[in-house]
């Protein structure tokens, strides 16, 4: 059984991948993510995840062998990268931009065999469509403060469900992992998928 390393306190990735069958050690990287500007969406969101495994991979406590995975996301609307709002007000502008329409949600994934310091990386691409809600509906959403915490101020697997009409591509991708793509990067690595399956 191989070890993955999650950096990032993302509880939604987390869940992501428990669920299937992979129960990764957390280290949460602590990279600031202001520091990158002015860089298109998918570029943005590879090289933030790119920084969290170069920031856990360098510090303490990442076990031997193990394959440590970043992540990163934004909301790729008309080619501006929108990660998570700035505060209610930001939130609420973003909503009232993206309702009735569609963006990208673009998440960048890094991951780093510690054993031969091979990196691979990708970005996931899944088009969301937005429902068109109303004035009324933003704000109750945005008053629950979860647009607040998470890229492009919405989720798929939370109270945002209901906002969201459909989408296209990787459905986990918009949750923050993408897991087919996370399966190719390992089989990049040289390891197997089931490998990272808790064994009960």
């Amino acid at each position: 059984m191989t070890t993955l390393v999650l950096a990032s306190q993302s509880p939604a990735r987390l869940a992501t991948l428990r669920s299937a069958g992979v129960d990764p050690v957390v280290i949460v990287s602590g990279v600031d993510e202001s520091q990158l500007q002015g860089l298109p969406p998918a570029e943005l969101a590879l090289q933030l995840a790119e920084l969290k495994v170069a920031a856990v991979v360098s510090g303490d406590g990442v076990p031997a062998g193990a394959l440590v995975l970043g992540c990163d996301s934004v909301l790729d609307l008309d080619g501006e990268a929108l990660g998570k709002p700035d505060d209610a007000e930001d939130a609420v502008r973003r909503w009232r931009a993206m309702r009735g329409r569609s963006g990208v949600l673009r998440t960048g994934h890094c991951l780093h065999d510690s054993a031969t310091g091979q990196v691979a990386a990708a970005t996931a691409s899944t088009v969301v469509h937005f429902a068109d809600v109303s004035d009324d509906e933003i704000a109750a959403y945005v008053a629950t403060g979860e647009p607040l915490v998470v890229a492009g101020a919405f989720t798929v697997d939370g109270l945002g469900g209901a906002f969201v009409t459909g989408i296209e591509g990787d459905h986990h991708n918009v949750v923050g992992v993408s897991l087919p793509l996370l399966r190719e990067l390992v089989a990049e690595l040289g390891h197997s998928w089931t490998e990272l399956w808790a064994r009960p």
